[in-house]
């Protein structure tokens, strides 16, 4: 199988570390959705990152159903199989990409749209949602621990991609001290061989 993607895109780095976590290896192509755009219209005429081309050349989109795809394939799940602590993992989840969702609103508001026709009420609107997603996850990680003892589950991939993305593109957003919780499980995240193997650039 074929992964298709920058890895400077949180949904690709999202799957490509998945990936490892449940045992597979893919391949690895970095197409980029704006330099190769052409290259990436001939694998998946929607240019959407990350694509993911199985052995039997059927094209799948989107990290989520990806990674449905890929632990159905295998059998492995990085998700609690316990409802509650399911239930937990997925609003982590949820929350980490809708961080990533902003925090790629966010930049290419300020580096993609010329200045004198960017929108200051939006900006500010997506600098609120991605500060409520970063406090939200903070509050969580009060009560919801995530483990730190060399295991790393899909709660914690998402949560570390979208912090360490954020401060990639949007610098300014992140705040170690408002949000300590978060930057101390990204930096363990970071230090494990599946996120030092992928790294965004």
């Amino acid at each position: 199988m074929k992964l298709i993607g920058m890895l400077d895109s949180p949904y690709v780095r999202r799957v490509a570390i998945s990936a490892k976590r449940l045992g597979i290896d893919l391949e690895h192509e970095a197409v980029s959705v704006f330099r190769h755009f052409e290259q990436f219209q001939q694998i998946n005429p929607v240019v959407k990152a990350p694509t993911l081309i199985l052995d039997d050349g059927v094209v799948l989109m989107d990290s989520t159903l990806i990674l449905d795809y890929l632990e159905s394939a295998t059998g492995k799940s990085l998700l609690p199989t316990d409802l509650s602590q399911r239930a937990r993992a997925l609003r982590l989840i949820g929350l980490s990409l809708a961080a990533c969702e902003k925090a790629v609103q966010l930049y290419y508001e300020r580096n993609l749209r010329p200045a004198d026709i960017q929108y200051q009420p939006w900006i500010e609107r997506v600098e609120s949602q991605l500060a409520a997603a970063f406090t939200a996850l903070e509050t969580e990680l009060d009560t919801h621990h995530l483990p730190t003892d060399g295991t790393l589950a899909q709660d914690g991939i998402s949560l570390a991609v979208a912090w360490s993305f954020t401060g990639l593109v949007v610098p300014d957003q992140i705040d170690n001290d408002r949000y300590p919780r978060i930057a101390q499980y990204t930096a363990y995240a970071e230090s494990l061989e599946a996120f030092i193997s992928t790294p965004m650039t």
